[in-house]
């Protein structure tokens, strides 16, 4: 109803630029409602006769920074989001989520050729896409609780000559889920006794992520960057629980049976076309070792990173690129005798993004993603899990600091660990900043 009120009353020029209005200022308060409609909230697989749907509602308000003095740039962000839930999702305690997110980044020249920045994202939330840290999604699942994921980097940048330079890096990444509590049984087959184990997400996947690049840069070109590129990534899962069992009980695996070592080393490009369109591409070469598992063997696989930006029009952009990676995964398997416990997946995953201005007060946007990942050891190993997730938005500016949305989310889970399903979500609602 406000809304509507505002488009009454508004005259406001349709020649106007929202985005240069945001440009040089200093905070920004943010804050939205939104009535969402929900067809599998607990992501059950299809078929069940389990699917829940629910409608419900969120507040998300928000708060953001953008410090620049000389050579220092300080940006902060801190969103709130509560969702209510008019049937309340399995596991959740209340009918009430409660989602935190908050981004820090610190960038500073010391001078023409040396620069460094400091980095951080942290999430408190339930969502599978909301918790990951990299392109790969670990999880298909959402997940109820207090879920964490705190992602920190450091990087610095040095210029040795005019054609020369290294990058070296760190970052750090820390999972913490709040479910608890392997559960172990046993079933008596005739005079035997066969032992099953199910783990909890936080058994799973609870762990403390290390990853160091060294980085020489060449400037080939006034345009393109020749990069040769080196990155050692260390894995520790922390949840300290049984994750596995033979069939005979005789060995119990843990969390950190899954620890790895991994170093990859890649060539690459980057290259400017023009002020509006850039792309970098790199490939490699990765090779991981699981060094507290013996049954687990050492493997190599692809490393691929391809991106590229174009603002083909006035606040139009499409971003879109291509990975092929290792990644974590909270699936674990049975216990094989030559190939281990399930360690990781390797995932190709495509993924774009488009904002549109369809009208000067009308914008559009799309997100997609599709990923293949393929589990790798246990009795898993070799088979595939693809995700599909779709997003479309549509947001009137009634006046400079009002807005209205619509929106609908899809997702699609095609898995052989039994964790297929789809899920369609619908929000409505008005946003607000100043």
């Amino acid at each position: 109803m406000i809304a509507l009120g505002t488009a009454c009353v508004s005259a406001a020029d349709d020649s106007y630029s929202y985005s240069s209005a945001e440009a040089g200022k200093l905070w920004k308060v943010t804050a939205s409602l939104r009535g969402f409609y929900d067809d599998n909230v607990n992501t059950v697989s299809s078929g069940t006769g389990n699917r829940t749907s629910t409608t419900g509602f969120s507040v998300n308000p928000g708060f953001s920074l953008n410090w620049q003095r000389d050579s220092t740039t300080l940006m902060f962000g801190y969103r709130y989001s509560l969702l209510y839930y008019g049937v309340k999702p399995v596991k959740n305690v209340s009918h009430i989520d409660q989602d935190h997110m908050l981004d820090v980044a610190l960038t500073h020249l010391i001078n023409e050729r040396y620069k460094f920045s400091v980095s951080d994202g942290f999430v408190i939330g339930q969502e599978p896409d909301t918790l990951r840290s990299g392109d790969a999604l670990t999880t298909t699942q959402r997940i109820p609780g207090d879920n964490i994921r705190n992602t920190g980097a450091l990087v610095f940048n040095a210029e040795l000559t005019p054609l020369f330079g290294v990058e070296a890096g760190y970052e750090n990444s820390l999972f913490d889920y709040s479910d608890h509590g392997a559960a172990v049984r046993s079933v008596t087959v005739g005079t035997n006794s066969l032992f099953f184990v199910t783990p909890s997400e936080s058994g799973t996947s609870d762990r403390m992520e290390h990853a160091l690049h060294l980085d020489g840069r060449w400037q080939w070109r006034p345009q393109t960057t020749a990069i040769l590129g080196y990155k050692f990534r260390m894995v520790n899962y922390t949840g300290n629980e049984v994750i596995a069992i033979t069939p005979s009980g005789s060995t119990r695996y843990m969390s950190n049976t899954r620890d790895s070592r991994t170093h990859t080393a890649d060539v690459g490009l980057e290259h400017i076309f023009n002020p509006d369109f850039q792309a970098s591409a790199r490939v490699g070469i990765s090779f991981a070792d699981y060094y507290n598992d013996p049954t687990s063997p050492s493997s190599v696989s692809p490393y691929v990173d391809i991106r590229a930006t174009y603002g083909y029009a006035p606040e139009s952009t499409i971003q879109a690129g291509f990975t092929y990676d290792r990644n974590a995964t909270d699936s674990v398997g049975g216990v094989s005798a030559t190939k281990g416990l399930t360690t990781s997946q390797e995932s190709a995953t495509l993924f774009a993004s488009i904002t549109h201005r369809i009208v000067p007060r009308l914008f559009g946007s799309l997100t997609a993603q599709y990923q293949d990942s393929t589990y790798v050891g246990g009795t898993l190993d070799s088979q595939n899990e693809r995700y599909l997730l779709l997003g479309l938005n549509l947001s009137y500016k009634f006046a400079h600091y009002l807005s209205a949305e619509l929106g609908y989310d899809y997702d699609n889970i095609s898995s052989k660990t039994g964790h297929s399903y789809d899920r369609n979500r619908i929000y409505l609602g008005v946003s607000g900043s100043y």
